[in-house]
């Protein structure tokens, strides 16, 4: 079996690693907010892909040596398939839901993710683990608990079709972490695009329409968005526990408020305030939790 062996690094530059790629995430989701308003869900993910798909490929295939292992590759069909499904549900969500709000339900991710490493990677989940998720979670609770007051219509659907995006990224944040034990970061990236991009590509006879000219920047910052914020998270969960990178998820919350404002005009409350300062606090704990490499690496092994 052939495994990718990270070269060691402190678990404050994984996490801070990690943030930045969540920030360019956000800032995609945004771009994809949009795409999705003006050309359906699925054509803003399935043409998304294939800008991604020429991407990644440009930058993976001159550097190409050797096939992925089985393992490898059984990773990438894995994270591929509920990639697709996790993509089309969240961006079909974010179109019917204020953006802040709508990144706020996929909070249930991490505190889930939590258990799920410790049931799926054999890793330790600590006091201090769980204590900052419970914080971040609460800060969550704080922002949608003030918004399911606030009179007004509300969307179930999206709220429904978010949630169930958060939790195949529980599960996904799982795969991260086991998928970036064994493959490099473009290679992740190249088989991602490549496994998604063939299962929305099913239902292209059916569903695609070519976008139009005005469409294409967008679809092109998207993808390059997206590929370089999946290549900062693979190499962060290469190096450090899927437990102790859960909480940098919850700082998505910061930025989609803030892409909300200014793209979308979606008001800052004090409530999104108040519950983003829980949030960050809840990251800097995790930052200071114990390590257990052992368990993670092994863990990986088939």
């Amino acid at each position: 079996m052939s495994r990718h062996d990270p070269a060691p690094q402190s678990a404050g530059i994984a996490f801070a690693v990690a943030t930045l790629g969540i920030a360019l995430f956000s800032a995609m989701d945004a771009v994809m907010k949009g795409l999705s308003v003006a050309i359906g869900a699925y054509n803003a993910v399935f043409w998304r892909m294939l800008v991604g798909l020429a991407l990644s490929a440009i930058l993976y295939l001159p550097s190409f040596k050797q096939r992925p292992s089985r393992e490898a590759m059984r990773f990438h069909i894995i994270r591929g398939l509920v990639g697709s499904v996790m993509a089309l549900t969240f961006f079909w969500g974010i179109a019917r839901l204020p953006l802040a709000e709508a990144v706020a339900l996929t909070f249930v991710a991490p505190l889930a993710s939590l258990y799920l490493a410790a049931v799926m990677l054999g890793e330790p989940v600590g006091r201090r683990a769980v204590l900052a998720s419970l914080i971040g979670f609460a800060g969550v609770l704080v922002i949608v608990g003030a918004r399911a007051g606030t009179p007004g219509d509300r969307d179930l659907w999206g709220a429904a079709s978010i949630l169930t995006s958060a939790m195949l990224y529980a599960y996904n944040i799982i795969l991260m972490r086991q998928q970036a034990l064994v493959a490099k970061p473009l290679e992740i990236a190249f088989y991602q695009y490549l496994v998604i991009g063939g299962v929305l590509a099913l239902a292209a006879p059916f569903l695609a329409v070519f976008p139009a000219p005005e469409h294409w920047p967008g679809l092109g910052f998207a993808a390059a968005l997206a590929l370089v914020s999946l290549m900062l998270l693979a190499w962060s969960y290469a190096r450090a526990e899927a437990h102790r990178l859960a909480p940098v998820e919850y700082t998505a919350l910061i930025w989609a408020a803030l892409f909300g404002l200014i793209f979308f005009d979606e008001a800052i409350s004090l409530s999104t305030v108040v519950g983003a300062a829980m949030i960050v606090a809840g990251c800097v704990l995790a930052t200071r939790t114990e390590t257990h490499p052992a368990p993670a690496a092994e863990a990986a092994a088939p």
